[in-house]
């Protein structure tokens, strides 16, 4: 992630959180404007043009904003990413906003990793542990290799835990060949 997406995203979350909106509504709206611009290569091809004008794509902006309906501090977040010449990093601003908000939330990350496909009850369950053990929320991807033979890998942040038979047979190994 290149720096000054992380600078972006702040920028916006203390926004956010000085004017104490609501995060799930900017979020939606968020969602909106990204799924407006990701379903049209036109439109990001218009904004990322640097032959277009910033003025007519701000004006351009508040058109779109009209079917919208953004929050004016969202609206601004896009507006200074179009004069500042950023607006092609928009996805990648909102996913650090994203994730900085659930960090602020005390929501870790967490991807889960199994050897078969679980239920929604064992999901639940495995969320549930993961947080008791991580001491907080969290919001699990979850992903199937069946090349770790059994049990489960999770890694929140830059830790892992591995539980795996793959994991384990590996340890195994390494401490016969090491005796």
């Amino acid at each position: 992630m290149a720096a000054f997406v992380a600078r972006y995203a702040h920028a916006f979350l203390d926004v956010v959180t000085a004017a104490k909106l609501d995060a799930k509504a900017i979020d939606g709206q968020l969602a909106d404007f990204l799924g407006t611009w990701n379903g049209s290569a036109e439109l990001r091809e218009f904004f990322v043009n640097p032959a277009v004008p910033t003025l007519q794509k701000v004006q351009f902006l508040d058109t779109l904003n009209k079917k919208l309906g953004m929050l004016k501090e969202l609206r601004n977040l896009l507006a200074v990413l179009i004069d500042n010449d950023r607006i092609g990093h928009v996805d990648e601003v909102a996913a650090a906003y994203r994730k900085l908000l659930q960090e602020q939330a005390g929501i870790r990350q967490a991807e889960i990793v199994t050897a078969r496909r679980l239920t929604d009850v064992e999901r639940l369950q495995l969320v549930a542990d993961v947080g008791k053990l991580a001491g907080a929320e969290i919001d699990a991807s979850f992903k199937q290799d069946p090349s770790i033979l059994g049990g489960m890998v999770v890694r929140i942040g830059s830790t892992v835990y591995d539980g795996s038979v793959r994991g384990r047979l590996n340890r195994l190994k390494e401490e016969l060949t090491a005796g």
